[in-house]
């Protein structure tokens, strides 16, 4: 899947598809530039480098990182394991071109794809892993549900699907020990189609309960409490889906799922 010498980026989208609305990194195209920034300084980072903890990819096996946007899940992935194989997903081309310099800049080899979460740019049982961090959540329902049968059909049997995103487990009642507010945890991420502007809406040091009022209130995000992620992964065929792993974050709940193919 990778050149492991350059990094190239491939337009995987339809003539219909370049018409399709998304949300940028941080709400507004010109904000773009500082997402980095305010991810370096906001908390998220830690999260992108447990993500790939748990995803525990072995050299050379193939991994698809969906909503991938300035690629640092990418990276986190490639700086856990080398020798992996990783491509990045994202619709926002701008973003895909700040990732392309970055990939460039530490010497790591990645394939970078303009395209769309419910149409992954992949052969069926070709991968080995797929992963997404703080993407999903922005993604219509009927193209959550065409994501997640897309990356069964891509992911060979036994092959895992990792994702951290803004959610709870089935059995949350807001008082998970997790880790402290003000921990690893993150901000929304623009990999998806249509979604609030989350910067100007739940912001800073709030109390706990506040946050996950906040993330409840959104439609787009109260989708993933209660179980909502494991349950759309279930639904899809998966197996051994499960909160593998959760979050209080300053900006809302953050929970990690893992689901594997058959």
């Amino acid at each position: 899947m990778n050149d492991r010498t350059t990094v190239q980026i491939h337009d995987h989208r339809t003539p219909e598809e370049r018409d399709r609305e998304f949300l940028p990194g941080m709400g507004k195209p010109w904000l773009l530039p500082f997402y980095d920034v305010f991810t370096r300084f906001s908390g998220v980072r830690p999260l992108h480098g447990r993500a790939a903890a748990l995803a525990d990819i072995a050299p050379g096996e193939t991994v698809l990182d969906v909503g991938c946007g300035t690629a640092n899940l990418s990276l986190a992935v490639l700086r856990a394991q080398p020798a992996a194989r990783v491509t990045g997903l994202d619709p926002d081309a701008s973003a895909l071109r700040i990732a392309a310099r970055k990939a460039r800049r530490r010497r790591v080899p990645l394939t970078l794809v303009q395209g769309l979460a419910d149409r992954l740019p992949t052969g069926d049982g070709s991968l080995d892993h797929i992963v997404s961090s703080l993407a999903l959540h922005h993604v219509p329902d009927e193209a959550r549900v065409l994501f997640v049968r897309e990356a069964f059909r891509a992911l060979r049997p036994g092959g895992t699907v990792t994702i951290v995103d803004f959610g709870s487990s089935a059995d949350a009642d807001g008082a998970h020990a997790g880790r402290g507010a003000d921990g690893a945890g993150g901000a929304p991420h623009g990999g998806g189609h249509e979604a609030p502007h989350w910067y100007g809406r739940v912001r800073g040091h709030g109390r706990r309960r506040h946050r996950r009022s906040a993330v409840a209130a959104d439609p787009h995000t109260a989708r993933n409490l209660e179980g909502g992620l494991v349950r759309l992964l279930a639904d899809a065929g998966f197996t051994d889906a499960r909160e593998v792993e959760h979050v209080e974050h300053r900006y809302g709940p953050i929970t990690f799922v893992q689901a594997k193919r058959a």
